[in-house]
């Protein structure tokens, strides 16, 4: 995932995306990089419109996003329910990477 991020950060800096841009972005970020990975990527987005990839994604991730709580209202006891073990999963999950 970090190889696209790396990606879409010099498209919107109005980079070129290459080979040698994504290794550094990545170098630059602690990551080590794998040359056949970047060579991938980069072939593959050859012919891929980012802007229209993004415009195409937007909605999809607008309408993924929760909704917000009207303010003042107190959440019932199957959301709190539910809440707790969202945060309670996320505990779990955040231990997990100190071993990883």
């Amino acid at each position: 995932m970090e190889y696209v991020y790396a990606s879409m950060l010099l498209h919107k800096a109005g980079k070129k995306i290459t080979e040698e841009s994504v290794a550094k972005v990545l170098e630059a970020a602690g990551v080590k990089t794998d040359t056949t990975r970047t060579k991938a990527l980069v072939s593959a987005l050859e012919t891929v419109n980012i802007d229209e990839a993004i415009k195409t994604a937007a909605p999809v991730a607008a309408a993924a996003a929760p909704t917000a709580a009207t303010p003042g209202a107190k959440p019932g006891k199957e959301e709190k329910k539910e809440k707790e073990k969202k945060e309670e999963k996320e505990e779990v999950a955040g231990l997990g990477a100190l071993f990883g």
